[in-house]
């Protein structure tokens, strides 16, 4: 099973993760951030991963740690749990609509990371600043070792443009993750 428990203690979080990128969609999500848990329990729905997280972070302060952390140890588990990468699929894109929104977005788990994020998403869902999109995305793309990009195609409702977003990036490592040879993808022989 490709499966990884992340612990991160920090003066600012601590996290508890577990992912299993074969599961069936099930979330159980306690960020103490409402919206980005409702991103995190969408994540895990449409890419077909098995998701427990637990954080505990300083969002008296605002939740810039805790978005931060949890993309950090989202990564770190992600990267674990494919551990050599054999027979992934590695390469993957996605147009999703969401109404008036729709995102695109392309990843290539090469070990090589890198984000651009050509979309400006300013201003709050309820009380969440949606600038942290962007943060999130960095640290998890970072620390999985992804080659990450993101593009708001058509602009609306904030809430929708996020949810397209992750929505299209959950759809993106469902695909990229899936096994579909027995080498590892690559013609140097090996990811890192």
């Amino acid at each position: 099973m490709r499966t990884a428990e992340i612990q991160r203690k920090t003066k600012e979080t601590e996290i508890s993760l577990t992912l299993n990128l074969d599961g069936a969609g099930n979330a159980e999500i306690d960020s103490g951030v409402g919206f980005f848990d409702h991103m995190l329990e969408l994540f895990a729905v449409h890419g077909g991963l098995d998701v427990q997280l637990r954080c505990k972070g300083d969002t008296q302060v605002d939740a810039h740690h805790t978005v931060e952390d949890v993309g950090i140890a989202l990564g770190d588990a992600i990267k674990a749990a494919l551990g050599d990468k054999r027979g992934i699929a590695r390469f993957a894109q996605r147009l999703v609509p969401m109404d008036e929104c729709a995102a695109l977005v392309a990843l290539d788990l090469s070990g090589r990371p890198y984000l651009a994020f050509e979309t400006r998403l300013t201003g709050k869902a309820g009380a969440f600043d949606l600038e942290l999109v962007e943060e999130f995305m960095r640290a998890l793309s970072t620390h999985a070792g992804m080659n990450l990009y993101m593009k708001l195609l058509r602009e609306g409702n904030l809430h929708h443009a996020a949810e397209s977003l992750f929505k299209a990036l959950a759809l993106c490592v469902r695909d990229a993750v899936k096994i579909v040879s027995d080498r590892v993808p690559s013609s140097k022989g090996m990811l890192e």
